[in-house]
């Protein structure tokens, strides 16, 4: 038993004394506070929309039905396996099931927190793998998918490694922290924040390609008139480059991530297969995220919120430590209760975050028609990418919250014509 947990259990300093925990909670508001304020101050929360969307107008009767039916398909699925990640992380967080499976492991206590991760995360992926299959098997009933088994795992256990490399790098640092200084979230809080911006700085050229393949747009008309846009938008572009998505799916998406020297706008091999208009459309919109810092604004704000778990985590894992089973969180076998409330916290915040993800989105979409002014042909792109993708067309109130990161099709399809009638163009 290391000396940190020896002070622990036993009449050691109070690792959670009322001192500390009023300086962290002072902590954790002013911290808020700049969080709110920074969210606040990047988020474009007045941007340009249009009247009431209408799918009917836009989508054919079987397009829709389609839509409707695929939705209906896979909602199960995903809500079932957000069940089975709810359920897990109460349960690591509210009974000392995590401590006890992690009491088995041996080593030094580096080894079992990453030994503890391995074994929580192929518990709750064991559960949720079936739930995968299934989700899987949908996708290829409706031709989304074009891969076989044996390439859909490997990318499912490539997500799972570098999901548990993270998790644990982070893990391993946190008990170090704990270990060594009583007030451990002050120093945990800053390596979350440089946690979240460094892995948001190198992902693009480390991760990335674990996934894909990408090469640089070939030479033509299409790529001549995109560093041309680039140009003209005053957005230094590099490259843009090409990812063979055709080899997992049909699907059709751009994005740009990094930021400074790792900054790239990506499209997909399948949206090559668009007119070209429409893959300059798409483009000009991954130039607007690119003109506005949108990564580099969403990594600064993730890791304040990051930091701001961290001191969070601190406060509330006292107040659950007799649940947990473990005293401390330098207790290696407090891994379990510190990944639940880490997986609860991150459900918790998704809606805030696609609240500010549909509102940037938006205005990366008025960005494409000022950059263009072709409105009809962004109708026409948005056709494209919903029937394509088989979108849903009127998620309901739930999916919205909970998943939508994007606006609806055809929200931004009531947009485009609010736009050309507020410009003068014709409506599509």
């Amino acid at each position: 038993m290391s000396v940190a947990e020896d002070d622990s259990r036993a009449g050691g300093p109070d690792p959670y004394d009322g001192r500390l925990r009023r300086q962290a909670a002072v902590a954790l508001v002013l911290l808020g506070l700049a969080t709110v304020v920074a969210a606040a101050l990047t988020t474009p929360w007045r941007v340009l929309t249009g009247g009431p969307p209408d799918p009917d107008r836009d989508f054919t009767v079987a397009q829709i039905a389609r839509a409707q039916a695929f939705d209906a398909a896979v909602s199960l699925s995903s809500y079932l396996s957000l069940a089975i990640t709810l359920v897990f992380a109460g349960v690591l967080v509210a009974t000392p099931f995590g401590a006890h499976v992690l009491a088995r492991l041996k080593g030094p206590w580096w080894l079992r927190v990453i030994l503890g991760v391995v074994v929580l995360t192929a518990i709750v992926e064991l559960l949720r793998w079936p739930l995968g299959v299934w989700a899987e098997t949908l996708m290829r009933d409706y031709g989304l998918s074009t891969q076989d088994w044996g390439s859909w795992t490997a990318d499912r256990l490539k997500n799972l490694a570098v999901e548990v490399f993270l998790t644990s790098l982070m893990l391993v640092a946190l008990v170090a922290l704990a270990r060594k200084v009583r007030r451990w979230w002050i120093p945990a809080a800053a390596g979350a924040f440089a946690l979240t911006v460094a892995a948001s700085f190198v992902y693009p050229v480390v991760f990335e390609p674990l996934f894909n393949d990408f090469t640089s747009m070939r030479q033509g008309p299409l790529r001549t008139n995109l560093m041309a846009m680039a140009e003209r938008d005053g957005v230094p572009v590099e490259d843009v480059l090409v990812a063979d998505a055709s080899r997992r799916t049909t699907a059709l998406n751009a994005y740009v991530s990094g930021f400074g020297a790792t900054r790239r706008i990506v499209v997909y091999d399948t949206l090559l297969r668009a007119p070209q208009p429409e893959v300059e459309l798409v483009v000009a919109h991954e130039l607007g995220h690119a003109k506005k810092d949108d990564v580099l604004h969403g990594t600064l704000i993730g890791g304040l919120g990051a930091a701001l778990g961290a001191i969070l985590l601190y406060l509330v894992f006292g107040a659950l430590r007799r649940r947990t089973g473990v005293t401390s969180v330098a207790d290696p076998r407090a891994v379990g209760a510190v990944m639940g409330l880490m997986t609860l916290g991150s459900l918790l915040m998704s809606p805030a975050q696609n609240l500010i993800s549909r509102h940037i989105e938006a205005r990366a979409d008025v960005h494409a028609l000022d950059l263009t002014r072709d409105p009809a042909t962004f109708v026409a792109m948005q056709r494209r990418l919903a029937v394509t993708n088989i979108s849903d067309l009127s998620p309901d109130a739930m999916e919205y919250l909970l998943y939508a990161s994007h606006p609806s099709s055809p929200e931004r399809i009531a947009m485009a014509r609010a736009w050309a009638k507020l410009n003068g163009v014709p409506v599509p």
